[in-house]
């Protein structure tokens, strides 16, 4: 029997209503011969609701029991779901991420899967049952719960996917897929009728919100497509798959995010490796890395998974007294396929900020990125005027 797994966001999954109409989907899908996973986010803002309860009673909290605590949302819209279907008389079974054998490695709020062991979601779905999985959520080997940071039910729905050699992932959200930047910041956002993995995986790297970079990176590896589509209905979505057609050097998107952090220190590599081995305590990954020998390094950081953030300026401050903290920062990306065979858009990017009066605080590129740190306040007007440049006026295609 073939097998499909769905993801299902918060916002799908809102509230009783949105929980009911999501069940209507997923029986419609049963009925149709095909086996059924479904991974599901947390509630609306639950996860945010919890988070919030745990600063009222921390101010940095530990984050294992952050784990603990975070994972509960996805428990209840999973539990929450297998009820709605029971009741319309289609047999489910809800999962938690260590019963469906989502094994990750031990970095507590920011989890990479490292194994699926599926066997009982398999014996349901022999059964007959659709099987409701908790996304964000895993077991490391030491047999701790664990969370896979922001966008992580993506990543379990791709990784389940996988290794049920699903002949689907279907991820829904609010939005008719992915574009060409975040509607709710620029009008004139496109939505992408398909797009390939390494540029998706750039987009999501650079703070687009609609899938999670690790997932793309799972569905790259196992040739897996991708189709990001709206719970609402409709006929409109995405394809992330390989090879899209692209012209090489063009634009895609714009992808921006906020709440970063920009450490340096000076010349010499003395403080470099106590550094590095600090972030690596606290499982803390670095967006960007750059050792020179004559200037120092330099760093940046995102907010974004960082839980316990003041505890670790704090720790910053006492061990690397020399080291200089810049906050209040965000980032600017364009993304497009051999957008740095030349150097014609980084140009271009600087020339269009700097008539704005943007200051640009820092550059990085990739085969598929040209990444601008800029004052946090700037970031949505700079996206703005980046998209409409860069994208708007070239012809969709």
């Amino acid at each position: 029997m073939p097998v499909v797994v769905q993801k299902y966001g918060g916002s799908s999954v809102a509230n009783v209503e949105r929980i009911r109409q999501v069940a209507d989907r997923v029986a419609r899908t049963r009925a149709s011969g095909r086996g059924v996973v479904v991974v599901v986010s947390a509630m609306g803002e639950t996860t945010d609701e919890l988070l919030a309860l745990a600063r009222q009673v921390s101010a940095n909290p530990s984050r294992r029991e952050l784990d603990m605590l975070l994972t509960a949302g996805e428990r209840i819209a999973m539990a929450l779901l297998a009820l709605a279907l029971n009741d319309r008389g289609v047999a489910a079974v809800s999962f938690t991420g260590s019963q469906s054998g989502i094994i990750t490695n031990d970095a507590h709020t920011n989890a990479r899967i490292v194994e699926v062991r599926p066997f009982r979601v398999e014996d349901e779905l022999r059964r007959g049952k659709a099987v409701i999985v908790a996304g964000y959520q895993g077991v490391s080997y030491k047999r701790e719960v664990t969370t896979l940071g922001r966008g992580g039910s993506d990543t379990t729905a791709v990784a389940l996917a996988a290794a049920l050699d699903a002949e689907a992932c279907e991820i829904y959200s609010d939005v008719a897929g992915v574009f060409s930047a975040d509607p709710r910041v620029v009008p004139g956002a496109r939505r992408l009728a398909e797009i390939s993995y390494e540029e998706m995986q750039e987009l999501a790297e650079a703070g687009a919100r609609v899938l999670n970079a690790q997932a793309v990176e799972f569905a790259k590896e196992r040739g897996i497509a991708i189709y990001a589509r709206a719970t609402s209905g409709g006929d409109e979505e995405t394809i992330v798959r390989r090879f899209a057609p692209r012209a090489p050097g063009r634009v895609v998107g714009v992808a921006s995010e906020r709440g970063l952090v920009h450490l340096t220190f000076g010349p010499g590599d003395a403080g470099l490796a106590p550094l590095l081995e600090l972030l690596d305590e606290r499982g803390i990954v670095a967006k960007q890395l750059r050792y020179d020998a004559p200037a120092g390094t330099s760093l940046v950081l995102s907010l974004e998974n960082l839980h316990d953030y003041a505890a670790l300026r704090g720790e910053l401050a006492a061990r690397f007294p020399a080291m200089a903290l810049r906050e209040g920062l965000g980032g600017v990306s364009a993304i497009g396929a051999g957008i740095n065979v030349r150097f014609e858009t980084v140009r271009e990017c600087l020339r269009l900020l700097a008539g704005q009066g943007f200051s640009v605080q820092g550059l990085a590129t990739s085969r598929f990125r040209v990444s601008l740190l800029l004052e946090d306040a700037a970031v949505e007007e700079a996206t703005r005027l980046l998209h409409r440049e860069l994208v708007e006026r070239e012809p969709a295609r």
